[in-house]
């Protein structure tokens, strides 16, 4: 991806590029939003079909245990290695020209998912997928930020962001369900293509190219820590239950990834234009939005892994009915997010991240109780309850995270929140995978309800983080720059996203 000049969108007279005082008014503003949802709703779509498809994928390709949660885990691993980098590739390169790749490697990973005929070249193929995807959601984040530059705009345009995620949860189950039960576990991949196709045609149609103003360099070495430190630390828990805790492999992922966090802190720290600007973690808000979105995307990613192999290896239901059991928690999703833009426009972040981990942590503990028949009730109550967390949740995050950056770097701070929820979902695959299925004794289907406990326990963990982080991280004195601005000039003030 050679940079070239910013340049509009065929029948768009108007460009976005920064360097050229305020930004102009998109007369396909509400067009370019719609775009931007639509590769969130595949991203969130691939996301909540694979999960169901594990116990399929297991059976067809004699998946172990590892090997499914490698499946989820090898996506969420490349995709927050690259999120960062990604960000920056696209204020530099262009935006829409990123955008436009992603979804190209996208399609090509979601193909060459379907024709895999073992585990490691699912695994591989995963990881082509990721490639793409991380040049997606932070990317349409930016765009969105930089077209929407009303702050009650912007608020709205993130509440309508949040609603898709839970219209991709709604369908996700059922749709899923539907395609393994009839065509098999390939087409929940293969339907990815069609909506890829028709986000390159409205791209190209509507989308108008931009960049930053000035864009920073690129960071190969803080970009090779950020790759290590995220897959050494994935691969440890994931196999230290199969290899033991205490064996030379995992207890040397643990020390490179301890080495790599603190020398890519010292590296970035120490660098002009970093990959990772730690400075932006000086604001209490933006801190507490990464710390929100790790531990609400490890309970979700954590959620839907054991949820699927609960209902359909112990209690066998089919891939269709799976996914309308667990609709209830799609439809409060649906229900809460734009519920939770309007009260971030309004009242800001507190209340709606508040609500958010009070029902993440209320559907852990109600599962702490599971078992091998548990009523049927029970269960829908407690997918309600994380269903209006989680709609609650991705609003707050987003515009706390956003709030006080330097429009010039929307892009890379909203990958810094992208990878957030990317660690954050590669953690609860990993840790509450391995805690649960290490702990089964005898027969899957009557060990795993009890071994889920602790799974299931720490998920509440995370609710609870997510409501005290929302107490002290959202208030009005938690609110304070996150990065020094670049100096103003006569002909170009600062600009900051309000």
């Amino acid at each position: 991806m050679a940079g070239s000049m910013s340049q509009a969108a065929p029948g768009d007279a108007d460009s976005d590029s920064e360097g050229d005082g305020p930004p102009p008014h998109h007369r396909h503003k509400w067009p370019i939003l719609g775009i931007c949802c639509i590769s969130l709703f595949m991203v969130g779509l691939d996301t909540t079909i694979v999960n169901l498809a594990l116990p399929s994928i297991q059976k067809d390709l004699d998946a172990s245990s590892s090997g499914l949660q490698w499946t989820v885990d090898s996506y969420t691993v490349v995709l927050a290695g690259l999120l960062m980098l990604s960000g920056s590739m696209a204020d530099r390169f262009g935006r829409r020209r990123t955008f436009q790749t992603g979804l190209l490697l996208f399609s090509l990973g979601s193909l060459l998912c379907g024709l895999a005929t073992d585990t490691g070249s699912l695994i591989a193929f995963r990881m082509v997928q990721a490639m793409g995807g991380a040049m997606l959601n932070p990317v349409a984040v930016s765009i969105i930020a930089n077209t929407f530059t009303d702050p009650k705009e912007r608020a709205r345009a993130i509440g309508l962001w949040g609603a898709v995620a839970g219209v991709s949860i709604a369908l996700g189950p059922v749709v899923g369900g539907a395609l393994v039960d009839s065509t098999g576990w390939q087409a929940v991949f293969w339907v990815n293509l069609p909506v890829a196709a028709l986000a390159l045609v409205l791209t190209a149609l509507f989308v108008p190219e931009s960049k930053a103003p000035r864009p920073r360099r690129l960071d190969p070495v803080g970009q090779l820590l950020v790759i290590v430190l995220f897959a050494t630390l994935t691969y440890g828990i994931i196999e230290g239950p199969v290899r033991g805790w205490g064996s030379a492999q995992i207890v040397g992922c643990f020390t490179v990834a301890a080495i790599a966090a603190a020398t890519l802190i010292r590296y970035e720290l120490r660098r002009a234009e970093p990959l990772l600007d730690v400075r932006f973690f000086r604001s209490p808000s933006f801190s507490g939005a990464i710390a929100s979105a790790v531990c609400g995307f490890a309970a979700l990613a954590g959620f839907l892994f054991l949820n699927a192999l609960y209902l359909q290896d112990v209690r066998d239901f089919s891939p269709l009915h799976t996914g309308l059991l667990t609709l209830p928690m799609a439809a409060m999703t649906l229900v809460s997010s734009p519920l939770a833009g309007r009260i971030v426009g309004a009242r800001g972040p507190r209340i709606p991240m508040v609500i958010a981990g009070a029902g993440t942590a209320g559907c852990g503990l109600l599962l702490t109780q599971v078992g091998a028949d548990t009523p049927i009730w029970y269960l829908v109550i407690a997918y309600v309850a994380f269903g209006i967390g989680f709609g609650m949740l991705d609003a707050p995050l987003t515009y706390s995270a956003v709030s006080g950056m330097p429009r010039s770097q929307a892009g890379v701070a909203a990958a810094v929140t992208s990878t957030g929820r990317q660690v954050g979902a590669a953690l609860g695959v990993a840790v509450l995978g391995s805690v649960s299925t290490a702990r089964v004794h005898g027969p899957f289907a009557s060990g795993f309800p009890e071994a889920s406990h602790l799974g299931w326990a720490i998920m509440a963990g995370c609710g609870l983080a997510i409501v005290t982080l929302g107490l002290l991280t959202t208030g009005p004195r938690a609110r304070g720059p996150a990065a020094p601005s670049p100096e103003p000039t006569a002909d170009r003030p600062t600009e900051r996203v309000p």
